[in-house]
């Protein structure tokens, strides 16, 4: 059943290691560039990985200048994530055309900006100077520098947005449930438009070595960081850590229409599952996936043979990549090249909790532009995966309607998102 008065997107903005914002991020997708580098944040010398997906600086093309959006003296007060946060906020916001200047609109104007860690540079900074030189050397900034619900916050009082506000800390899928939970809010009437997505901003010492230690890093690829993020390929060797942040603004059809702004795409549907089975691992059949993929196809009133695209959580490590493919493969049947399903962490890196948002960003793009973004570096690809439409390499042309995208995050949750076209 049709929904008739659906959620539609009026607005994205991303920071990512491809660049600031939305059109360059695209353009990188398509022309297949990686934003995976030589870790300079900080001395790697001792540290096995040595590379990252680190967002240009202002001096790059399409670099970040927080400047161009936040106050100077406010930027002391804030870590790399809300930073980001705040600068993909403003794209989106000023795409939708929304302006809370009003006590009612302020009132029904939700945010929700998920973060899977938080400020870790600053706690990682804030442990050193303790040890260093002492306790009374700590800025009185830097608990709100670091909490993780402070990217929320901060956007939330420089637009005035005093509806509901939330921050899902669930790992690599709390942005993706931020634009669930904002859904959920619009469908529940708590508030009648959302700005939503995540933000993640930890590569520092103590997230890379933490990853490493538990290998999930990639650590064999330090002299080519270009070609270190595969997924689906056999030579896959653990995730590239990257960071950024994304951010969409969504609304009911009617209310979009009414202020004379533009959608851009339908926010279809939403499921959400717990794996129960393994702290970091999901299970080998990708039943946890299976559940959120089937109720967010559920939710848009679809079947799966209406998903023509999935953009895959898929990180290139080969235990979850295998395990999300056993899953799609158990839900959508024997498709075969009929659905493509691709990785974009092969250019961007995991973005940890901003991860979701900007694939989510990046399934809309791919609707709206009828084409497919690859999956890069990908040589020999796993036979489990070798069925289906992998985009290897290089991006093409497909219709498209509906696409769905996954996010799954340690401690077993899984969201998954269908978008559809206007």
């Amino acid at each position: 059943m049709t929904d008739s008065d659906p959620i539609v997107i009026t607005g994205m903005g991303v920071v990512s290691p491809l660049g600031v914002g939305v059109a360059a991020n695209w353009e990188a997708l398509m022309a297949g560039r990686s934003g995976i580098v030589v870790n300079d944040r900080f001395d790697v010398t001792d540290f096995a990985c040595k590379i990252a997906g680190l967002v240009p600086p202002k001096e790059a093309p399409n670099g970040f200048d927080p400047t161009t959006v936040i106050d100077p003296k406010d930027i002391k007060k804030m870590d790399l994530f809300i930073q980001y946060g705040l600068v993909a906020a403003a794209e989106a916001i000023a795409q939708s055309g929304w302006v809370a200047d009003t006590p009612e609109k302020q009132a029904v104007t939700g945010t929700v900006i998920g973060s899977g860690v938080g400020g870790s540079p600053v706690m990682a900074e804030a442990a050193k100077t303790i040890i260093e030189r002492g306790p009374r050397r700590l800025s009185p900034f830097t608990v709100p520098s670091f909490l993780a619900n402070l990217a929320a916050g901060w956007i939330s009082i420089g637009y005035g947005f005093k509806g509901p506000i939330g921050a899902p800390v669930t790992a690599c899928a709390a942005s993706a449930q931020a634009i669930g939970d904002g859904m959920r809010l619009i469908k529940t009437g708590e508030a009648e438009i959302v700005v939503c997505g995540g933000a993640e901003g930890s590569v520092d010492p103590v997230s890379i070595g933490g990853f490493a230690a538990s290998r999930a890093l990639n650590t064999t690829y330090n002299d080519r960081p270009t070609e270190a993020s595969r997924p689906f390929d056999k030579g896959h060797a653990g995730f590239v850590l990257s960071e950024g942040a994304a951010v969409v603004v969504i609304e009911r059809l009617s209310h979009a229409v009414a202020r004379g702004a533009t959608p851009l795409a339908i926010a279809a549907g939403y499921g959400t599952s717990a794996d129960a089975y393994h702290l970091t691992s999901g299970s080998p059949d990708g039943a946890g996936a299976q559940v959120a993929m089937r109720n967010s196809i559920k939710m848009a009133g679809l079947t799966p043979d209406d998903i023509g695209y999935v953009n895959a959580h898929a990180t290139s490590t080969e235990v979850g990549d295998n395990a999300e493919i056993n899953g799609i493969r158990n839900l959508f049947g024997d498709r075969g090249k009929s659905l493509a399903v691709s990785s974009t962490k092969s250019s961007t890196g995991h973005m940890l909790g901003a991860a979701g948002a900007i694939e989510a960003v990046i399934s809309i793009l791919a609707l709206r532009h009828q084409m497919l973004p690859p999956t890069l570096n990908l040589a020999d690809p796993e036979e489990v995966a070798a069925q289906f439409d992998l985009v290897p390499n290089a991006s093409k042309p497909k219709a498209l309607k509906h696409v769905l995208s996954n996010s799954f995050g340690f401690g077993g949750v899984n969201a998954s998102l269908v978008f559809s076209a206007v």
